[in-house]
Parts: structure tokens; C-alpha cells; sequence
């Protein structure tokens, strides 16, 4: 990042309250988030241990809080004892047996409804078939599945029974599925014959086989247990592949929880950079699961008459902790969605809100874009009156677009919760509590009680000046943080804790506090451009395009220039037809001069391409690496099959 704070050009005054009637319901209310902060700054460790005696069931309680001796391999409550789905499940059945745990749509319209009981039930067969096949606490489980209800039942089996689950997202290749299994030494996957997306059928036992399979195979593991999705034709190998129907068959729908340490591992979930292998995030089973129940309380707001709907997939963090575990630790009903946000168009998700009358919504600036991008008049042919709060995920989201969602799925009289926080910290970190804050477009607001963050400088003091930009660090362990790097513990210090003398996390975001003190996420330390000698964050370039009238959606990437040291190069989505060959002098001048008077004439992109769209994963990450890459003029050599539509490089390259 070098000596020189980041500069902040990005300019947003406009402030929402939430409504009385939000404030009149909500769960926290601002003179009680005032006593929470209060009580977690003057008894840090007493806090937390208060949070999970009442949020969590113990088996055995525990008695001690925090152990810094191995710092920065932190631990908590590392005497106490639970089991993690028995606290999602179990522990609901006295008082929600028949209520809706889980809500789920396939994108070809089929619609089940699972209860607490059922749940539990079936949760509970799974982790016998799992047993019967030799897999006992430890044991690490590979589960490379569709979005569908079974990968939950398979997750929360894993945990009943202590075994430790890695979920590889299904859109990974067969190479990127192989590199998991066999880092994390997996004794069996879970997988399915296939899943549904976009129209089309997604080949994951083909994948699957071609990963256990060649080059070398996968040889940890044991069995694969194959769930019928699709009921295509698939290839199943005998004396290892098991049907999913065929191993629950005569199993009990009745199994006693494994009893776990609070530091068990619960699962492994790997992080790809843009170089190096793929870092197993080990996150513990109490702490883990504090964070995710907290937040879902405190920040979903959620009570017994909510509907919740996080579009994540189970195959990203976000999946983990506002789908398969936290809203369950708190009696939620979810909603699983299988396929694509515009099959059969852009009103899917509208459509679904509707009928299934969905409270609380979470998804991610990326979608928000898109959609936005369709048009109002998707949105506005639903009845979206349910949703009473609203979410966002995964990056900071642009003024526009959270203004877009404000007004036209929010009506103005939904709250905003803009959460900022990372694979690494397991649960929301930085973000507004709906029924006692007002929040700002593009800001994730205040850090949550007992999570204490700041913007610090080269040297790791405090930023005290308003609007100056700094390192985003976590100064305190706190309950949900990863534990290690699987396998590899040096990598997760130097990593986590390569500065400050490993006092503080690091985040690897920049941010900068506003006035009030609210966060301002600038974007990733390594996005950072130095254009003359000024260190601008892309996010905010990118917000001053997606401000223009005729823009949807844009990225911002710094591209070698002999003088300036980085040039802006920008890709630009427009709201209507792309010019012809991806290049419009005059549009560009246009936005050049819209940038200017926007944040100032050292923002101005030098050049700018259009595109139909940017190279995003399936689960709406944009790839930057692959712009950066394509501003510079290189071939792409890295691996792009997580890509929702590898076509798009061709538009982007200028080739088509």
C-alpha cells in the first residue's frame, strides 16, 4: 500500500432513518445497541461469554473465555462442549416442530416445504448413511453439490455426527474440485448427478469423476454419495458410488448428536487468490456459530414470522452463515433458490418474493446491478410489499444502485444493511442495525458490538482525521474468526498478521471514517491505483460511472502507464445496447467529463471499454484479475471455467 493514505474522491451526503414503524418492532433499538458497545468496551471477554451462554445450548458449559497463549491462533471457550446441529435444529422442536425450516424453489418451478420436525428427521438419516459408511468426528467430507436442500441436510449431518465438511461451490472445475479433496484429505463426497441453471443441466458427476478420476485422482477418498437431481444419465462406479436414496434406505431417522469441543472444527472452505493454492479457511464450531446466530438476530432482525431469503449459494461463506446455519440457530424459515436470477427473466426473484411472501432479502451488488440494468418494470409487476428489510453482500455496494434498491424494492420504507466482512471472519463485521442507525448509500456504517475495527496508517496508529484513508484491521480477536489455515499454520500468520507487529488483523480492504464515524470500504489493498502519484480506491471511480444516467454496471482496473505510473482503464455496462466494437468516442468523452465533475479530473478514466457484461463467478464476483489482465494486453493464461459466461472475454478483448 506504501506511505501514502489512500485519498477518498467519492462524496455522499444523503442519510435515510429507518422508519418509525421498523424502529417500534425492531429487536435493537439505538439506546440498547448504545448499552451493548458499552458493555463490550468495558468488559470485552465478559461480553462475549454473556453472548454465548444465552445464544448458544451447551452440553457442557464452559468456564474459560478467550486464550491468547498461541496468539495469534486465538481460542474460545475452548472447555465447553455442544454440538452444532443440535443447536439448528434440536433445540426448535419443542416450540417450531411443524413450522417451516427451509422453503425451496428449482428453477423449473417445483416447490417443496421442509418443517423443523422433517428437518430433523432427514438430517438425521443422512448422518446414519454417513456412519454406516465409516465416516466418524474428524473425518473430513467434500460436499460438491446443487443449491438444493440436500446440500444443507448433508452440511448440518456433518456437523451432528463431528465430521468437518468442505462445500465446493458447484460451478468449480473438476481441477479446482480435486485441488480441495485432496488438500483438505477428504475421505468421501457428496455430489449429485446434476443441477439446474440457466436452462441448462450443470454436470457435477461428470465433473466429480473427472476429478477423482485422472491425474492422479483423489486418493483419500472412499465413497461417493450421489444425490438424483436431474435424473440424467451419469456414469456411477461400483464399490464406490452410492445413490443418495440407496444409503438412507433402512437408516434411522434418529441420531444422537456428537458432543464437540467448542474449537472442533466445523469446516474447511477455501479461498482462491489470483496466485498460490487455495486456502482452507478452518473456522471453529462455537465461536463460528455465535457469530452466525448474533448476526442474524441482530442485524436480519429476524423473528418468528419472517421469511428469509439470502440468494448466496451454499458453496460461499455467505451460504454458510445466512443459509444453512444462522438463521437456523435462531428458528428462521429459509428460502433456497436452485437456478439463475433471470430464468425465465429478470422477474424471477420478484416473482419469488411474491410468492412466497419473503420478509428479509440479502443478495449481492452484483445482482442488484443486473437487474437494475432490466429494467423497473420487472420489479414493479410483483407485489413486493412482505419485504420489510433489505441486504446487501459480497462488495460495497455503489450509491446508485443502493438508491436503485431503496426506491424501487424497497418502496423507501425498507432498511438497508449493507454488511461488510469476509470468509476469514465467518459473520458480519461492519454494517447498520436496521432499528437503530441511519445509514448512508455506500457505507456499511459501524462495526457491531464487541467486533472492534478501525483505518489505521503505515505504522498502525489510528486514523483520526475524517475522510483520510488507511488499512481496515480488526484490533481484538473476536469469537467467529478463522482458526488457522488448514495444514498450514505459518501461511495463515503471514497472511492475517503480516503487519503491526501481528497485533491487528488485516483485512486486506482499505477504508477510510466519515464524520460520524462510518466506514467507507475503498476497495482491496492490491486494487489500489496510483495514478501520478495519487492512491485512489477503484470502488469509488467505479461509483462515479454507475452514477451516470446511462450506466448499469462498471469496474475499474489500473493499467501500466510510463508517465503516470497507472492509467484507469474502465468497463462500462450500459443500460442500453452496447456500441459497436465495444468502443464510442464520443459516449466516452462524455463519461470522462461526468467522472470530472464528479470527484475530479485525476478520477478520469483513460480509457474506457463497453461490454454486455462483466466476467463474474456464478456467485456475482467480478474477476478483476482477468480485467487487469485484459488491460494490459496479455493472454489470458489463468483459469476461468467459475466464470458464468466465458464468451464475454472475447467482447471484452475487442475481438467481437
Amino acid at each position: 500500500m506504501g506511505s501514502d493514505n489512500i485519498e477518498s474522491i467519492l462524496i455522499e451526503n444523503r442519510q435515510f432513518a429507518p422508519n418509525q414503524d421498523f424502529v417500534n418492532r425492531a429487536r435493537i433499538n439505538a439506546d440498547q445497541l448504545a448499552a451493548l458497545h458499552q458493555q463490550a468496551n468495558d468488559d470485552y471477554t465478559g461480553f462475549w461469554a454473556q453472548q454465548a451462554r444465552e445464544a448458544l445450548d451447551w452440553h457442557k458449559p464452559f468456564t474459560k473465555i478467550l486464550n491468547e497463549s498461541k496468539a495469534p491462533h486465538y481460542s474460545w471457550f475452548d472447555d465447553g462442549e455442544l454440538n452444532v446441529s443440535y443447536n439448528c435444529i434440536d433445540r426448535h422442536l419443542a416450540k417450531s416442530a411443524n413450522k417451516n425450516a427451509i422453503i425451496f424453489e428449482g428453477e423449473q418451478g417445483d416447490t417443496s416445504y421442509i418443517t423443523y420436525q422433517e428437518l430433523h428427521s432427514r438430517v438425521s438419516t443422512f448422518a446414519n448413511a454417513l456412519k454406516a459408511k465409516g465416516i466418524t468426528s474428524g473425518d473430513r467430507v467434500v460436499i460438491y453439490m446443487p443449491m438444493t436442500p440436500e446440500a444443507v441436510i448433508a452440511m448440518q449431518a456433518c456437523a451432528r455426527i463431528g465430521a468437518i465438511h468442505s462445500v465446493v461451490f458447484g460451478g468449480f472445475s473438476a481441477e479446482s474440485l480435486r485441488d480441495r479433496i485432496n488438500d483438505a484429505g477428504a475421505k468421501m463426497l457428496i455430489t449429485a448427478d446434476g443441477g439446474h441453471r440457466g436452462g441448462k443441466i450443470v454436470e457435477l458427476k461428470s465433473a466429480a469423476d473427472k476429478a477423482l478420476d485422472t491425474s492422479g485422482g483423489c486418493p483419500t477418498i472412499e465413497n461417493v454419495i450421489v444425490y438424483q437431481r436431474t435424473a440424467h444419465n451419469i456414469a456411477m462406479q461400483s464399490g464406490r458410488d452410492i445413490w443418495w436414496h440407496d444409503a438412507i434406505k433402512e437408516q434411522s431417522n434418529d441420531c444422537e448428536p456428537t458432543w464437540v469441543n467448542a474449537e472442533h472444527p466445523l469446516f474447511l472452505l477455501y479461498t482462491s487468490g489470483s496466485t498460490g493454492k487455495p486456502k482452507g479457511i478452518q473456522h471453529s464450531s462455537a465461536g463460528y456459530l455465535l457469530g452466525a446466530a448474533l448476526t442474524n438476530s441482530w442485524v436480519f432482525d429476524l423473528n418468528d414470522n419472517d421469511i428469509f431469503w439470502c440468494t448466496a449459494d451454499v458453496g460461499w461463506i455467505t451460504g454458510h452463515t445466512y443459509v444453512a446455519y444462522g438463521p437456523l440457530a435462531v428458528g428462521a424459515t429459509i428460502v433456497i433458490y436452485e437456478g439463475a436470477p433471470t430464468v425465465p427473466d429478470a422477474g424471477r426473484f420478484w416473482k419469488m418474493v411474491e410468492r412466497h411472501k419473503i420478509t428479509v432479502f440479502y443478495t449481492a451488488p452484483t445482482a442488484i446491478r443486473a437487474l437494475m440494468k432490466q429494467g423497473d418494470e420487472f420489479p414493479n409487476a410483483y407485489d413486493l410489499s412482505s419485504i420489510r428489510l433489505l441486504g446487501t453482500v459480497g462488495e460495497p455496494i455503489n450509491p446508485e444502485a443502493w438508491m436503485w434498491y431503496h426506491t424501487v424494492i424497497g418502496k423507501e420504507r425498507c432498511p438497508i444493511v449493507d454488511t461488510w466482512w469476509q470468509t476469514e471472519t465467518g459473520c458480519n463485521m461492519i454494517t447498520p442495525i436496521p432499528g437503530a442507525m441511519f445509514t448512508k448509500p455506500g457505507s456499511c456504517t459501524k462495526a457491531l458490538p464487541g467486533i472492534m475495527a478501525d483505518v489505521v496508517d503505515e505504522d498502525g496508529n489510528s486514523i483520526t482525521e475524517a475522510n483520510k484513508g488507511g488499512y481496515l484491521v480488526i484490533t481484538k480477536p473476536f469469537p467467529s474468526m478463522l482458526r488457522t489455515i488448514w495444514g498450514d499454520d505459518e501461511r495463515y500468520v503471514d497472511t492475517y498478521y503480516p503487519k503491526f507487529d501481528g497485533r491487528f488483523y488485516l483485512a486486506g480492504d482499505s477504508a477510510r471514517k466519515d464524520e460520524d464515524g462510518y466506514f467507507w470500504i475503498m476497495g482491496r489493498i492490491d486494487d489500489v491505483l496510483n495514478v501520478s502519484g495519487h492512491r485512489l480506491g477503484t470502488m469509488e471511480v467505479e461509483s462515479a460511472l454507475v452514477a451516470h444516467e446511462l450506466v448499469a454496471e462498471a469496474a475499474v482496473v489500473g493499467k501500466p502507464h510510463e508517465i503516470k505510473g497507472e492509467s484507469i482503464f474502465a468497463y462500462v455496462v450500459l443500460k442500453g445496447e452496447r456500441p459497436a466494437g465495444g468502443v464510442d468516442d464520443e459516449l466516452t468523452k462524455t463519461l470522462r467529463d461526468w467522472v470530472g465533475e464528479q470527484i475530479g479530473a485525476i478520477a478520469k478514466p483513460d480509457e474506457i471499454r463497453y461490454a454486455d457484461n462483466l466476467p463474474k463467478t456464478r456467485s456475482g464476483k467480478i474477476m478483476r484479475r482477468l480485467l487487469r489482465t485484459i488491460a494490459k494486453g496479455e493472454e489470458i493464461t489463468s483459469d476461468t471455467s467459475t466464470l458464468e459466461n466465458e464468451a464475454i472475454l472475447d467482447q471484452l478483448q475487442g475481438k467481437i
